[in-house]
């Protein structure tokens, strides 16, 4: 599969992540996103530079979405639960945000 973006072919796999995750960008992000009918917020930056980081940084680790309540509850000083997440991120924050935030497909089963 394939997506189109100011004028580019970008490659993903049947399930739509990116098959190179150079291909990334804000402004594609945003695409992602808008075609998923969400609206990126400074929440939802926050949340897609915390799986970008923990990817990028921590040995390709995809956190689970009990480890992205923690770690947005810390970055936001507040008490989250799942269903806050889910507001953000509806068909999965680890796998949607991670789609979006430009990295492969995680193989972890479950969300919690």
């Amino acid at each position: 599969m394939a997506l189109e973006f100011n004028g580019k072919t970008i490659e993903t796999t049947p399930t739509g992540y990116l098959v190179n995750q150079e291909d990334w960008s804000k402004e594609l992000a945003e695409h992602i996103a808008e075609e998923e009918g969400i609206s990126l917020t400074q929440k939802h930056w926050d949340l897609l530079e915390y799986l970008r980081d923990e990817y990028f940084s921590n040995n390709s680790n995809q956190p689970n979405t009990r480890h992205i309540v923690k770690a947005m509850s810390d970055k936001w000083g507040a008490k989250l639960g799942q269903k806050d997440i889910y507001d953000l991120f509806p068909k999965d924050p680890s796998k949607q945000g991670g789609r979006i935030a430009g990295l492969p497909e995680s193989r972890r089963k479950g969300g919690y």
